[in-house]
């Protein structure tokens, strides 16, 4: 008999565990390891081949796009990136972070980066099409004016991107509900201009240029587009 009663508590105390295990899962979820990841990639560009050719952009000596409230400033000796939190730069990242709590500082040098090989890629082979929501209006204006000018003097620039060495953050501010960050990108390009018969007739194709670029982005952190504009390009070379 006590064997019994004994056989019944286990079957009992199964079927309460059972119950357990499926209210537990319907309150968790199950992980069949095809979920989707959500998306913080502030840019969404795509990655092209190791044989994409880049070019100068236009009006590199200046910065030029979106009135930042700066004022015109020398790009040399441009100062280490502060520990996030220190300095004007560390404050200027606290703010952008409490408006926007999707903001990361390391994922979003991971985007510029991506963005940085994307848009001078496509500016090299005239894309406009993929330009035009990568830009503000006024960059945009610039970039296009450049092309145009390329393809009525029949001239192809060619510039391979063989890396970038650096990419940081150098400024980051939130103006009302509109962040603004500054990126330093040093990469190493190869740049050669030819005209139609295929003669250099600007750059060396033996040359390799370490070029350092000033970009900057903004973004409307009220808005449910979690893409960044570039605004701005200055050129420290």
């Amino acid at each position: 008999m006590n064997e019994s009663f004994a056989f019944l508590d286990i079957i009992i105390l199964g079927v309460i565990a059972a119950f357990i295990i499926f209210r537990l899962r319907s309150v968790l979820g199950k992980r069949t390891g095809h979920e989707q990841r959500p998306t913080n990639d502030p840019f969404k560009p795509q990655q092209g081949g190791e044989d994409d050719k880049v070019v100068h952009l236009p009006d590199r000596g200046k910065p030029e796009g979106a009135d930042l409230g700066r004022k015109d400033e020398s790009f040399d000796d441009l100062p280490e990136t502060p520990v996030e939190g220190e300095g004007d730069l560390g404050a200027g990242l606290t703010k952008i972070k409490l408006a926007d709590r999707a903001f990361e500082p390391g994922e979003f040098i991971t985007g510029a980066r991506m963005a940085f090989e994307m848009v001078i890629g496509a500016f090299a082979g005239g894309d406009k099409k993929t330009l035009r929501p990568l830009l503000a209006n006024e960059v945009f204006d610039n970039f296009a004016q450049a092309i145009d000018a390329r393809e009525e003097n029949n001239q192809k620039l060619e510039t391979t991107l063989i890396g970038i060495t650096e990419s940081e953050i150098i400024e980051a501010d939130l103006q009302q509900k509109t962040a603004f960050v500054t990126v330093k990108f040093v990469s190493e390009q190869v740049n050669v201009t030819r005209d139609t018969d295929g003669e250099v007739v600007d750059g060396d194709p033996s040359h390799v240029a370490k070029i350092t670029d000033i970009w900057t982005f903004a973004r409307n952190t009220r808005s449910r587009d979690p893409n960044w504009t570039l605004v701005a390009t200055g050129s420290a070379n």
